[in-house]
């Protein structure tokens, strides 16, 4: 998404600061182009890049899902735990040892750390034997109609 011949710079100075916005505010990212040029995103441009990187998110963590779900798949017919304590600690060393900043470890292992969680219900749900899940349909359905 960068400028071809550019590179990022940090802390750059925003060339025409709004007047009304602290002078700390007006620090930002820029590009420093191979031309010598420099390009700079204000807010709203910033915001439309987290829009585009959310939408990658949301797909991604939609592919991981839907391999959580076959994996859940796989557990139940085998007749694994869906809880695999060693496994989620070589994910997370594995995110930790990718990790090459800004966030720090302990930030992103606490993101991770959700999206297992939330990955350990998918396979849950997954792996519930489905007789249960209809024995529970029917079962609330007689408690209602008593």
């Amino acid at each position: 998404m960068g400028h071809p011949g550019c590179v990022t710079l940090r802390s750059m100075r925003s060339q025409n600061p709004h007047p009304n916005v602290a002078k700390s505010a007006t620090l930002g990212w820029g590009t420093q182009c191979s031309d010598g040029s420099r390009a700079f995103m204000d807010i709203e441009g910033w915001r439309k890049k987290i829009d585009e990187l959310d939408q990658k998110l949301v797909e991604l963590i939609s592919e991981r899902a839907r391999a959580a779900v076959a994996i859940g798949k796989l557990k139940r017919d085998t007749s694994m735990p869906i809880y695999e304590p060693d496994r989620e600690r070589i994910v997370l060393e594995n995110v930790q040892a990718a990790n090459r900043g800004p966030l720090a470890g302990r930030d992103l292992v606490r993101i991770y750390e959700r999206i297992i969680d939330v990955m350990r219900n998918v396979q849950k749900e997954e792996i519930a034997p489905k007789t249960e899940l209809a024995d529970a349909g029917t079962k609330l359905d007689s408690e209602v109609n008593d």
